[in-house]
C-alpha cells in the first residue's frame, strides 16, 4: 500500500420497501489489497415513526449487475487508482460474511471510522459491499473510505 486515501460515494440511490439492495461495493485489483478506513449510510426520510433500515457491511463473492462508479483520490498525489466500484444493484451479487449488521433511522445515518490498526482489509480482487433494506421507500447515499 502506497497511501493513496479515496472514497467511492454514491448519488441518491432509491431503495424499495422490503427489498435488499447493495448500494455500493468496493473491488480491489488483482494483486493489490485495500484498506477500508471508513463506511457510512445516510438516508433521507421523513417520517419519524419509520421502522429502521437493514444496513449490511459484508464480504461479496460476486459482481451482480452493478452501474460503474469511479472512486475519487483524496490525497492528491496523481496516481491512477487501481480499486474501482459500482452501485445500484439491479441483480445482487452473492453475499459472502456479514462484518456490520446495523438498524439505522431512515431520517438519519451511520458512519464507522476504523481506528488505525483496526481497519477492515479486502483481499486482493475481493469485494466489500453495503446492502440496504428498508421496510419503507427512502432514498440513501453511501460511502466507503479506503487506502490503496
Amino acid at each position: 500500500m502506497a497511501g493513496v486515501i479515496a472514497v467511492a460515494n454514491t448519488a441518491e440511490i432509491a431503495l424499495t420497501a422490503a427489498t435488499a439492495k447493495t448500494v455500493l461495493q468496493v473491488v480491489a485489483a488483482s494483486n493489490h489489497p485495500v484498506k477500508v478506513k471508513s463506511w457510512g449510510v445516510f438516508f433521507d426520510g421523513v417520517s419519524v415513526t419509520a421502522e429502521p433500515v437493514q444496513v449490511r457491511l459484508l464480504r461479496q463473492t460476486s459482481a451482480g449487475t452493478m452501474s460503474s462508479l469511479t472512486p475519487v483520490e483524496r490525497s492528491i498525489t496523481g496516481v491512477t487508482l487501481q480499486t474501482t466500484a459500482q452501485h445500484t444493484a439491479t441483480a445482487e451479487p452473492t453475499a459472502g460474511n456479514v462484518l456490520a449488521a446495523r438498524e439505522v433511522h431512515p431520517q438519519g445515518g451511520y458512519q464507522e471510522i476504523f481506528p488505525a490498526g483496526d481497519e477492515i482489509m479486502i483481499g486482493s480482487a475481493g469485494r466489500l459491499g453495503i446492502e440496504c433494506t428498508a421496510p419503507a421507500n427512502v432514498n440513501v447515499r453511501a460511502e466507503i473510505v479506503f487506502e490503496e
